[in-house]
């Protein structure tokens, strides 16, 4: 079959495709920012052509002679999403009807019973709701939490677990879900291309196990090896603020912990078993929580995390292009300049500037980058907890800490682009070149354009600290490499 696959750049979307190849299909994908896919293994592999969702002709042109479209695309790190996945389904639809596609796959989320449902899960259902009435065969798949390394789901399991031996938390840990590992999401997936035209409709999928979140959390301590929780629920404690909560503990942002929490507060398990009877259960059978989690966390230990939540999520508006020089498109544009020399090879300079961030952290005054950190996430931003997804490579478009790789091309350049709350732009750019009399030279630009009267008070406020911040970071990140030059010898 010939699959489109809209969202490839996002979490589930990075690893159908891989998916979707080994079954024989032919893909093409879509992406707003292409440059994002240019290290994923299977580049090479796939069609890859420019768009938005949100782009009636983007959306036609890629349409174009494709048999299967998967809609993996959500705006949930925007306050106005709901609007935002209206418009793209209603755009989608028509795409798919108009150019005769076979059939549709939604991966959506499963809706309780009830009316009072969050924004989140209302968007969801209301996108299936819109694809199923397109006219073109849909399948729409309705999942609750996904388990799996680099879910935001897991992310967030997984940090209240790991570093809260006693919680006291809201009502909502005895609601019951039923999780289901991102192994079966996928296999639904894949065997949705192929269903006869004769299928459409909403499906619920889900694990073997119907838990409650507390459950979940005792469970992933006893998988983890961690001594057994103390949860203590109060009825006091709001969705709202529950997510302030995890904001602060876990590296999933406010903006996305909040829709997460609010579709927490209902019972999330499946209404049937109906699946089973388009696509059978997996040969060896669903896999169960306990399974789930250990094979998230094996991933997790062995730095083999495919994609992450991060990928495709951008709590902070999106910049500007990066201004080229001060004088960028009129405007003032501020810059922090440094080079060094370094007496290890540029090869080695650049392992540790690919290498920086996560565990390793920025090279300098640690205590002030932890602070700014957790200044940023009480203003609701990412602050610096969502570290690496591989702890010696790069690839555009994914999170970096605070930062969004914005470019990387090996041995010359690593471009970051800020994604902290702040009243302005900023990139911090770190480039490698080789010594005129061998050896290598380190330069680092970091540049702020400020918005607005508070854009020019932050940076200045702040200046102050480049020389200890910046300058401590080139001449770290030099020593760092001529120590490693050196054991390498």
């Amino acid at each position: 079959m010939r699959c489109l696959v809209l969202g490839a750049t996002g979490y589930i979307g990075g690893r159908l495709v891989p998916e979707l190849l080994a079954a024989g299909h032919e893909v093409r994908v879509m992406a707003r920012t292409p440059s994002k896919l240019a290290d994923y293994p299977w580049r090479d592999r796939v069609e890859v052509v420019a768009g938005d969702v949100t782009s009636p002709d983007d959306v036609a042109a890629a349409f174009q002679g494709q048999q299967v479209a998967y809609y993996l695309v959500h705006s949930l790190v925007r306050r106005d999403f709901t609007e935002i996945d209206r418009r793209a389904a209603e755009i989608v639809a028509a795409a798919a009807h108009e150019a005769g596609a076979e059939r549709v796959v939604y991966l959506g989320g499963i809706v309780p019973d009830g009316d009072d449902l969050s924004a989140h899960l209302a968007s969801r259902a209301e996108v299936g709701r819109i694809l199923l009435a397109s006219g073109v065969p849909t399948i729409a798949l309705q999942a609750a939490v996904i388990l799996g390394s680099g879910s935001a789901s897991f992310e967030m399991l997984r940090y209240l677990t790991e570093r809260l031996p006693m919680m006291i938390t809201p009502r909502w840990v005895d609601r019951r879900v039923q999780p289901i590992a991102v192994r079966d999401v996928l296999y639904y997936l894949v065997h949705a291309a192929t269903l006869p035209p004769t299928v459409s409709g909403a499906y619920d999928i889900g694990g073997p196990d119907m838990l409650t979140y507390q459950d979940m959390m005792q469970r992933y301590a006893a998988t983890a090896g961690l001594p057994r929780r103390w949860i203590l629920p109060v009825p006091v404690l709001t969705p709202w603020l529950s997510a302030q909560w995890v904001n602060l503990v876990t590296p999933v942002p406010r903006a996305i912990a909040v829709p997460l929490i609010e579709s927490l507060v209902h019972d999330v398990v499946c209404h049937d078993h109906a699946i089973a009877a388009i696509i059978p259960d997996p040969p060896d059978g669903l896999t169960p929580y306990d399974r789930a989690v250990s094979l998230a966390l094996a991933r997790v230990r062995l730095a083999d995390v495919p994609t992450r939540w991060s990928d495709a999520a951008t709590p902070s508006a999106p910049s500007e292009p990066l201004p080229s020089d001060p004088d960028w498109s009129g405007g003032t544009v501020y810059e922090d300049v440094r080079e060094q020399a370094c007496t290890a090879p540029p090869e080695v300079l650049w392992d540790v500037i690919e290498a920086i961030g996560g565990e390793r952290g920025w090279y300098s005054f640690p205590l002030a980058w932890s602070v700014r950190g957790w200044m940023d996430r009480l203003a609701g931003g990412v602050g610096l907890r969502r570290g690496r997804r591989d702890p010696h490579r790069l690839r555009p478009g994914e999170a970096l800490d605070w930062w969004r790789v914005e470019d990387v091309r090996r041995g010359d350049v690593l471009r970051l682009r800020a994604e902290m709350k702040v009243p302005g732009y900023g990139w911090l750019e770190l480039r490698v070149r080789p010594g005129e009399n061998g050896g290598s030279v380190y330069s680092q630009r970091a540049l702020f354009k400020p918005r607005g009267l508070a854009g020019q008070l932050y940076w200045w406020s702040v200046a102050p600290f480049h020389a200890i911040v910046f300058g401590g970071m080139a001449r770290n990140i030099s020593r760092t490499a001529e120590r490693q030059a050196a054991a390498r010898a």
